[in-house]
């Protein structure tokens, strides 16, 4: 009988929206109406980079990437919630939520890696400009990518089988509206003081190295532009790094708050506020500030607008 009652969660109910009732079809449109201009977005970016031969750089390269894991991102959590928000019974299988954890922790950890190969990619540009071409070729850049999903594919596969492999035999109520680490470990019976230790290293793992890579080259890029003799010159090298530095700010930012804190220090309504914005409202904004600020992109998309108006013959 006790492995019976170990088992008895089968699924979870998500509470996220329930405090707001009365508004759910209102945030139902809202949440729509983003997640298309998200789609969208994302699809103009990545398609105007892969047929912009202008647009096969390194930088480039990585921002199709950077686009490409925002639209998994959002796929992986968004159309469930809409669901939910429009249907009385917001229910989640209980392998269907291990799988969720997994994918968006997967995406989340390689975003954070892939953040740390665009600081390296700016840091080669300005520093040593003229081996850029060799330091960064396309094996180099596919490694990296590799290397990065390679470290999100293990911190998400250890973490999510630490957590469901815990035992949930007592509420199946998830304060929130998809399956995050902390508010699904807040449903576990009872769980090692080892397990909870490992989960919040391998946090660690997945943002502060990523951080620590990426301050060690903006330290070197800031030493390297300020050797620059015109602010001119200093301004234009600086402007490349710029909207790096707004989507690592943004990112670190909310996941911090999130996964860097005390399991004592928990609070579900700031968690699904902070969580709103890095899934819904983050994938929108990231691959923009990198495209609006680049006056490259600009031209490239109005050259792909002008050859989809009137296609050569």
């Amino acid at each position: 009988m006790e492995w019976v009652n170990e088992t008895l969660v089968r699924e979870f109910v998500f509470l996220g929206f329930s405090s707001l009732a009365g508004l759910q079809q209102l945030l139902f449109a809202v949440f729509l109406l983003v997640y298309l201009f998200t789609l969208g977005t994302n699809a103009v970016i990545i398609s105007t980079i892969v047929l912009d031969r202008a647009l096969h750089t390194p930088m480039y390269f990585f921002l199709a990437v950077l686009s490409c894991f925002e639209t998994c991102y959002t796929f992986i959590i968004v159309p469930k919630m809409l669901v939910d928000l429009l249907v009385q019974k917001k229910t989640i299988s209980f392998l269907g939520c291990a799988i969720q954890m997994f994918s968006f922790l997967f995406l989340g950890c390689s975003h954070s890696f892939l953040l740390a190969a665009m600081g390296y990619d700016r840091y080669v540009a300005i520093c040593d400009p003229l081996r850029y071409t060799v330091l960064m070729g396309y094996g180099m850049c596919l490694g990296l990518v590799a290397a990065a999903c390679a470290c999100g594919f293990t911190v998400s596969l250890v973490t999510t089988s630490l957590v469901f492999h815990l035992p949930f035999h007592s509420s199946n109520q998830l304060h929130h509206f998809f399956c995050d680490i902390s508010p699904v470990l807040k449903l576990a019976s009872h769980h090692s003081r080892l397990s909870q230790l490992v989960i919040f290293m391998l946090g660690v793992f997945a943002l502060i190295i990523p951080l620590l890579l990426i301050l060690v080259s903006y330290i070197r890029i800031i030493s390297a532009i300020l050797k620059i003799p015109s602010s001119v010159g200093r301004y234009k090298a600086f402007s490349t790094c710029a909207s790096h530095l707004i989507v690592v700010t943004v990112h670190y930012g909310c996941a911090s708050f999130i996964y860097l804190r005390p399991k004592s220090n928990y609070s579900s309504s700031q968690d699904a506020l902070i969580s709103v914005s890095y899934t819904i409202l983050t994938p929108l904004f990231n691959p923009m500030i990198y495209s609006l600020r680049n006056k490259e992109f600009k031209s490239a998309l109005r050259r792909a607008m002008v050859q989809t108006s009137y296609p050569v013959n």
